[in-house]
């Protein structure tokens, strides 16, 4: 019987597949988007443009990839192809960039503008390094997140950061990534992110 269908192993990728798929990208985006609009001093003000972040920076780059799922452009909501992630970052990138269109017309809370900016700007720099490696986009989002919560919210967030290694560890136990990968996503999301966040947010 061979290491795959050992019970064990079977049961880790199953983990790990919960792990990747609960705490991809979009979810995070989700809840840190919601997260920092709870910080702000109207709470109710700052989730309408948490949910405005959401729709421009998670929802609408979910749609498309479904989308190029249906067309066969990917094979699944990962992209785990380094060369199709260079037809879709862009695209996503255009979809945050519209999004800050509209918090820029629209006055929205200074904090709120600097989330969406740290995201536009972590997807600058993902791209020309995703040109000739697969970095993690996994941990560049969730570090970059705790990176802006720690920012909004003080330095107890930083307690939650096993939870990036739990993170990495699902993507190089599936096989998506080497540990490299998921480290130097890591510490991008985190010096980006959070270079963006505090410059603009604080």
């Amino acid at each position: 019987m061979t290491a795959l269908h050992d019970p064990d192993t079977t049961s880790e990728l199953h983990i790990a597949r919960f792990i990747t798929d609960g705490l991809d990208p979009k979810n995070v985006i989700i809840a840190v988007s919601l997260l920092t609009g709870l910080a702000q001093q109207d709470p109710l003000v700052g989730l309408a443009w948490g949910a405005e972040a959401i729709v421009f920076a998670a929802l609408i780059p979910i749609a498309y990839i479904k989308y190029g799922i249906r067309s066969g452009k990917w094979a699944d909501r990962h992209v785990g192809d380094r060369r199709r992630r260079l037809l879709l970052i862009p695209v996503i990138m255009a979809s945050v960039g519209a999004g800050i269109g509209g918090m820029l017309w629209l006055d929205a809370p200074r904090q709120m503008l600097a989330l969406v900016v740290a995201m536009l700007a972590t997807l600058a720099v993902l791209l020309p390094v995703t040109v000739f490696w697969k970095i993690s986009v996994h941990t560049s989002v969730a570090a970059g997140s705790l990176a802006i919560l720690a920012t909004a919210y003080g330095a107890l967030v930083w307690l939650a950061a096993p939870l990036v290694a739990v993170i990495a560890w699902s993507r190089v136990a599936l096989r998506a990534h080497t540990v490299a990968q998921t480290i130097a996503g890591g510490c991008l999301g985190t010096i980006v992110a959070g270079l963006a966040f505090s410059a603009m947010g604080t």
